[in-house]
């Protein structure tokens, strides 16, 4: 179940890559999440020209958010004070969102790829915390373990409504601890995890690397192990790949059932890209389906996509479904292996992660021992994974190209001298980079 604040702090975040850090800072500063559910999401601004902003301009960049992150259908409804005071008058507001119904079981198309991992998944749901506890799903982006995550949770949902279901994702969840000891909130924010009868955390593999982080979820597992409730995880890799956990971690994690998810064989895209194609009204002939099948390859995620962009298309053009149309409304989405290269934000977006700090810190002037690493890793990382000159990389930071050139050599000489967990943490980033591509 989401936060309304960590709901809300990531619609604000996808809508800044698309409108910039000044526009959303100037419309939503005042903004405040009044309530949160499936059915809708409810702001509260004082100001009568920023509502009027928000609902002409921002309504259809929100609901897209929403519907892009968290597969929500929710409605945005903006208050002002006579509205919010009306509300208020008629009781508690639900300020969290549950797990979308449409991620079960029965819309979770198996084939070899993903078999083993779907029947552990059931398993689990049906008796929570006495098999394969706890459940370790990896594989590569968009294979589907948020899908199973999210079914796990709604099969236990069905059969025990009153089960406290706590999901968070890794980066998240660090983020969470440090609010917690600068508030002085940390027995709240222990209780909310220690407490839960499913504990459900995607994208594990962003705790490696933080000791605090680590100490905490290490004894947040042994208590939910040792009262036999249900905990699940996902990452990209296995726990003996994850370089800088914790070696105590390892082990726990690998203490019940490890699952792996590759990306599906042609029969299995081909079941998927039929199942969705009906479930939006689409009806496409066999040559097309197997044309996409044949170059859509990479995961799940890809193969939606593409039905919905040919959705779109037809939609927006009116024209035949037939192959000649469709490849070429979909052959920019066709993503050659070893191509890709990932691109400045995303290699700075991971490094902060990892670090766990805010993005405009890295690109600022700081110089803490902390900062100063994750900066220069930054720029290693730029310069090994990607195009651009010393000159451009300066500018993704204000920095001139001999600045950046000191602190990539400052990065390659320590690699040089052997430093282990520098090594790790640049394996373990790069990794990180890898698996958004």
């Amino acid at each position: 179940m989401y936060s309304s604040a960590y709901v809300w702090a990531k619609v604000l975040s996808h809508i800044e890559e698309r409108l910039g850090s000044v526009t959303v800072s100037a419309w939503f500063d005042d903004a405040e999440v009044v309530e949160l559910n499936e059915e809708h999401l409810i702001l509260y601004s004082s100001s009568d020209f920023r509502r009027d902003i928000i609902r002409r301009r921002c309504t259809d960049y929100i609901q897209d958010a929403l519907k892009e992150i968290f597969h929500s259908d929710a409605k945005l409804i903006v208050f002002g004070d006579e509205e919010l005071a009306a509300h208020k008058s008629k009781g508690k507001a639900n300020t969290s969102m549950d797990f979308n119904p449409q991620f079960n079981f029965d819309n979770f198309v198996v084939g070899p790829s993903n078999r083993f991992a779907h029947g552990a998944a059931i398993a689990v749901s049906k008796t929570p915390g006495q098999v394969y506890n706890p459940l370790f799903l990896y594989g590569p982006p968009g294979v589907g373990k948020t899908h199973l995550l999210y079914a796990i949770a709604n099969g236990i949902r069905k059969t025990n409504p009153e089960a406290n279901i706590v999901y968070i994702k890794g980066d998240q969840f660090t983020n969470e601890l440090i609010a917690a000891i600068q508030s002085g909130r940390n027995i709240e924010f222990r209780n909310k995890y220690r407490e839960a009868d499913l504990f459900l955390i995607d994208d594990i593999q962003f705790i490696a690397g933080k000791e605090s982080t680590q100490e905490e979820f290490f004894h947040t597992f042994n208590k939910l192990y040792e009262e036999h409730k249900q905990i699940v995880m996902t990452s990209d890799r296995k726990p003996s790949d994850m370089l800088t956990l914790e070696d105590r971690l390892k082990t726990r994690f690998e203490w019940g059932l490890l699952a792996d998810i590759q990306p599906p064989d042609y029969e299995t895209r081909m079941a998927i890209l039929k199942n969705k194609a009906k479930s939006l009204g689409l009806n496409l002939d066999d040559d097309v389906c197997n044309y996409i099948a044949i170059n859509v390859t990479n995961n799940v995620r890809q193969i939606e996509g593409t039905v919905k962009k040919i959705l779109a298309y037809r939609d927006l053009n009116d024209m035949p479904l037939d192959l000649a149309n469709i490849s070429r409304a979909i052959d920019d989405m066709f993503k050659v292996e070893g191509n890709a290269l990932p691109t400045p934000s995303l290699i700075i977006s991971q490094v902060c992660k990892f670090y766990s700090i805010d993005e405009a810190v890295l690109r600022g002037s700081q110089k803490s021992k902390g900062i100063a690493e994750a900066r220069q890793i930054s720029m290693y990382l730029i310069r090994k994974l990607t195009n651009l000159s010393l000159p451009d990389i300066g500018k993704e930071f204000g920095k001139d190209h001999s600045t950046v050139l000191y602190n990539i050599r400052k990065v390659e000489m320590a690699l040089k001298k052997g430093d282990s967990t520098l090594q790790n943490n640049i394996r373990d980033i790069t990794a990180n980079i890898n698996s958004c591509l």
